[in-house]
């Protein structure tokens, strides 16, 4: 079971470094003003302001990348055990840092590739997430451990929102030749399934153990 567990904690860390990396790089540095993202929005029903689009993408994609981090971070048995203080700070870290992505989404969201459909979809996940997150802090307060960690796995699995939907869209895009607004959508539509899904699994699979 430990040896599980270190597995599934390895390959959580690889996957959230290089997506972070990926992320601060990406929207940083190679493509600051979001040209190649933006070129996808066609036919907007409201008009979009690029200055303050841009400057709540950036805090977007901070705070994204530090709720993917504290919670990678708080994932550490080491560390709990280490600080059980330190373990609460970082806690806290990560859920306002979650609210934060979700408010900055929001407003993003009635710019969504895909128009009306696409931003119900993140409509949707900006209501879902923070309301699991919410579950995973009353738990602790109520010391349920097991039952905390279980809801923080279901929380954290939002952190790879934006990254699965790429993975989606580009699967049909690429793959399978839909437009990508028409790829987009689905791949929207299609994380918030998955996200839902997988971290069940994955709870299945480690077990009831503390």
């Amino acid at each position: 079971m430990k040896k599980r567990k270190k597995t599934l904690y390895g390959l959580l860390t690889c996957v959230s470094i290089l997506f972070i990396l990926y992320a601060l790089v990406k929207n940083y540095m190679i493509d600051p003003g979001a040209e190649g993202f933006l070129s996808h929005k066609t036919g907007l029903k409201r008009q979009l302001n690029l200055p303050v689009w841009l400057n709540v993408m950036y805090v977007h994609v901070a705070f994204a990348c530090m709720a993917m981090a504290s919670g990678l971070l708080n994932f550490s048995t080491r560390l709990f055990e280490k600080s059980r203080k330190l373990h609460r700070i970082n806690g806290y870290v990560y859920f306002v840092s979650v609210l934060l992505v979700v408010v900055t989404s929001g407003y993003m969201a009635p710019y969504a590739t895909g128009g009306k459909i696409s931003s119900m979809g993140f409509n949707v996940l900006n209501i879902v997430w923070p309301l699991i997150t919410i579950m995973a802090l009353v738990q602790i307060k109520k010391k349920r451990i097991i039952q905390h960690r279980n809801w923080m796995i279901r929380s954290y699995a939002f952190c790879f929102t934006n990254m699965l939907i790429h993975l989606i869209s580009s699967l049909f895009h690429q793959g399978f030749g839909l437009i990508y607004v028409t790829s987009y959508t689905i791949g929207v539509y299609a994380s918030l399934v998955l996200l839902l899904v997988i971290p069940n699994v994955i709870i299945r699979t480690i077990g009831q153990s503390r």
